[in-house]
């Protein structure tokens, strides 16, 4: 039996910046932190109110967009949410999801694992079916047509009550096959994880995997929380966990993954642009920090726009940092173990075809 020739080391000192735009552009990739309602287009809307003849309070696509100048995370919300009334039938929750996934693929995506909100929905009298279906439809052409392996992930709105939270994984759990775990989003002020204590533990026994938003707009405290009592899996943004180093050695510790949405830290007034954020020193720490565009038609790009304008403001981000926050997304991922061992084998094969002078790809 031949041996198989050990595979060397990637030298990332070898890599010239010059590649750093190729290599995050043809990196494989997951996406962490992405609110499908979020990824629904302005010109997307105003097609979706005229099929179903909803009215909306914004003259036109130009001027819909302009209102997108939010003060804080519930200035944010209440455009979110008006968006999404366009949302009515199976078609709609297709059409919005396919539109991700075509661009995701194309940003290098090999896995999205999706959030949704049918509490948006279903208080507006749309039934969770449609919701799902839909949804659940895109992601399998998305499968056969695109190669990019997708799952749902429902979340609950933390600004209603824990008993909205039961009964909507209640009317949730007969489309249970089409959905791989459950979050927490929303406004995070005033809403602490512990909240959602019962129906989180709840999930847990359904073999549901857990994730929740903590410490963006939150403090600190909030991850605690997350981890203590929800028990999740994953924190999604995380970027307040540098407030409490023994946080920060804990998630390092744990190897609790990070999803952190450069675009929404500077939308909603996290940081005041993205040369402050503090990405680089969550990895120094030795996290699991990953890029994720968040809600992608609202703070302005998806998660290639993310990697390609966080790298341009932040001269300490160079390959390593690449392939590590590629390694972190794929690593963190609920993808089956054989899928994430095939994607970092061909990450890190990308990353190897630099470091040959006579590549020019």
């Amino acid at each position: 039996m031949a041996m198989s020739q050990p595979v060397p080391p990637i030298d990332f000192d070898a890599i010239p910046p010059s590649a750093l735009p190729q290599l995050l552009r043809r990196m494989p990739k997951a996406e962490l932190h992405i609110h499908i309602e979020g990824s629904l287009e302005p010109e997307l809307i105003f097609e979706l109110a005229r099929r179903n003849g909803v009215s909306l309070p914004y003259p036109s696509i130009e001027a819909l967009r302009a209102a997108y100048a939010f003060q804080d995370l519930q200035s944010f919300l209440d455009i979110y949410y008006a968006g999404a009334s366009v949302l009515i039938l199976e078609q709609d929750f297709f059409d919005m999801a396919w539109a991700y996934l075509q661009r995701a693929a194309g940003d290098g995506v090999v896995r999205a694992e999706i959030f949704f909100d049918p509490q948006t929905h279903t208080a507006r009298g749309v039934a969770m079916g449609t919701v799902i279906r839909g949804l659940s439809e895109a992601l399998a052409k998305g499968r056969r047509e695109l190669g990019l392996s997708a799952d749902l992930i429902l979340c609950f709105l933390r600004h209603l009550s824990e008993e909205d939270a039961f009964a909507t994984l209640e009317e949730a759990l007969p489309f249970r096959e089409h959905v791989i775990g459950v979050g927490l989003d929303s406004s995070e002020l005033g809403h602490p994880p512990e909240k959602f204590a019962r129906v989180f533990a709840r999930c847990r026994e359904l073999e549901l995997h857990v994730v929740a938003h903590a410490g963006e707009e939150g403090p600190a405290a909030y991850i605690h929380s997350a981890l203590d009592i929800l028990k999740v899996e994953r924190i999604d943004h995380g970027v307040r966990c540098l407030e409490d180093p023994a946080l920060v050695a804990r998630l390092a510790r744990e190897c609790i993954p990070l999803t952190v949405c450069p675009f929404s830290n500077v939308k909603l007034r996290v940081f005041p642009g993205l040369p402050s954020h503090n990405l680089p020193t969550l990895l120094k720490a030795g996290l699991a920090a990953t890029i994720n565009s968040d809600d992608p038609a609202y703070f302005g790009g998806y998660l290639l726009q993310n990697f390609q304008e966080t790298f341009d403001a932040l001269p300490e981000l160079g390959a390593r940092e690449a392939w590590l926050l590629a390694q972190n997304s794929l690593q963190g991922s609920f993808a089956p173990e054989a899928d994430k061992m095939r994607w970092c084998v061909e990450l890190d094969a990308v990353f190897r075809e630099k470091t040959t002078p006579s590549s020019g790809k």
